[in-house]
């Protein structure tokens, strides 16, 4: 008896591993194919446009400074030399201060404007994994599916999915 209950366990088990469907969504991708996502990119490019300005200004008078240096070098006394250098020096410093501080207001505004976009997408992805049948949805990023029997690629299913819900005027 019990080794009939354990082949008839063994059977459901089998049964029901056939019928997983695994479902794929790749949430870059996501990101940038749905409007509001496109719109978030392009200020991000803006505002990094303007931040790449601006450092290149600084690199552009380190940069003339330094050649200032060079052609005033013979007649310049030692001492003065050395504070033009040093002076140099601490730009270049204040110009890298800068440019890391970039990157983390950049960082940043890129999770404030993404993370509302990412939390309404995850219903989206839900309902969308639903209505295709599948067992479990895994992002493609984070969890990449090397093999599996049935699997089903959801992303552009999402994209229409979320601009219909959420249309960029």
């Amino acid at each position: 008896m019990k080794w009939m209950m354990s082949l008839f366990a063994l059977v459901l088990c089998v049964s029901a591993q056939a019928s997983v469907t695994v479902g794929l969504v790749d949430v870059q991708k996501v990101l940038t194919s749905i409007k509001e996502g496109q719109n978030v990119m392009k200020s991000l490019e803006k505002s990094f446009n303007t931040k790449k300005e601006t450092l290149k200004k600084d690199e552009d008078k380190i940069k003339k400074a330094g050649e200032d240096l060079k052609k005033q070098a013979a007649v310049l006394s030692d001492q003065a030399r050395l504070n033009k250098e040093r002076e140099i020096q601490e730009e270049i410093l204040k110009v890298q201060g800068k440019a890391a501080d970039y990157q983390r207001d950049m960082q940043k505004m890129e999770n404030d404007l993404k993370r509302p976009i990412i939390d309404k997408l995850r219903p989206i992805i839900e309902d969308v994994s639903k209505a295709a049948g599948v067992s479990m949805t895994f992002e493609l990023g984070s969890a990449p599916i090397i093999y599996a029997e049935s699997k089903k690629d959801l992303t552009d299913e999402v994209v229409k999915a979320y601009d219909k819900k959420y249309p960029v005027k």
